[in-house]
């Protein structure tokens, strides 16, 4: 059983290790095409159901981000991630009462959608004598079913948020609707790189638009063609999800 199971590892590391190669130069194309240096693109590796043993040997071939999508499964692989050399994140929904799990774990959350969330991540960065940084989660598709800012708020609620203590804005995030084809998603990722540059030009308070996190495995380099800075790749990266059945 336990060489089987090494086995396993073994060819999830060398899968992890060509997908690798093969990400790393997709996103130096698109960077180039896009008029950007490969190094201005920061690669998020999206650990949701991997194993620890898996996403330590990524972070020891170089990758330096990591973002969880669950509060309870970043606080069991806590203790066992390779901090030292890479950064954590929490990318997925956050209720606020699951805010005190994480807040002193993680060094940026991504889908901050509410000033109510806000205010909870306030309240305990000050109590805890941290800033905690933060992305605004856009739901660019409008859709009723997902969280996120609407467009059409996000200007008024901006300087809400970053007038909190505790907090520091450092851009937005978005994930454009499943269903779109390859064209509704480029116009999407259009839209959400007007809103970063026209908020960047504004110069709000407390509000650093330094990072515009959107593209996953499916649509990463769309995604840096149209302004991305940052990209959340698991699938692609790790292979298909392996969810616990017991």
């Amino acid at each position: 059983m336990m060489e089987k199971l090494s086995n396993e590892l073994e060819q999830r590391f060398r899968n992890l290790e060509e997908n690798l190669k093969v990400i790393r130069n997709e996103i130096a194309e698109a960077a180039v095409r896009s008029g950007r240096n490969p190094q201005d693109i920061t690669l998020l590796a999206a650990t949701k159901t991997v194993p620890v043993e898996v996403i330590n040997h990524g972070i020891s071939l170089g990758i330096d981000h990591i973002g969880e999508n669950k509060v309870q499964e970043l606080c069991e692989k806590y203790s066992s991630y390779d901090l030292e050399r890479c950064e954590l994140q929490f990318i997925g929904h956050l209720q606020t009462n699951k805010v005190k799990n994480i807040i002193d774990k993680v060094a940026m959350i991504q889908s901050v959608d509410s000033t109510r969330l806000a205010s909870e991540i306030s309240r305990l960065s000050v109590a805890r004598a941290v800033i905690t940084n933060i992305l605004i989660e856009v739901n660019i598709g409008s859709e009723e079913s997902k969280s996120g800012v609407l467009p059409q708020d996000l200007e008024s609620l901006l300087p809400q948020i970053a007038a909190f203590p505790g907090v520091c804005v450092r851009g937005l995030m978005a994930i454009p609707p499943a269903g779109a084809n390859d064209s509704e998603t480029l116009g999407y990722f259009s839209k959400m790189s007007k809103y970063f540059v026209d908020i960047k030009t504004k110069k709000l308070d407390n509000v650093h638009m330094d990072y515009l996190s959107m593209g996953m495995s499916s649509d990463y380099a769309q995604a840096i063609l149209c302004g991305a800075n940052m990209v959340r790749v698991g699938s692609a990266l790790f292979g298909p999800r392996i969810y616990n059945k017991s």
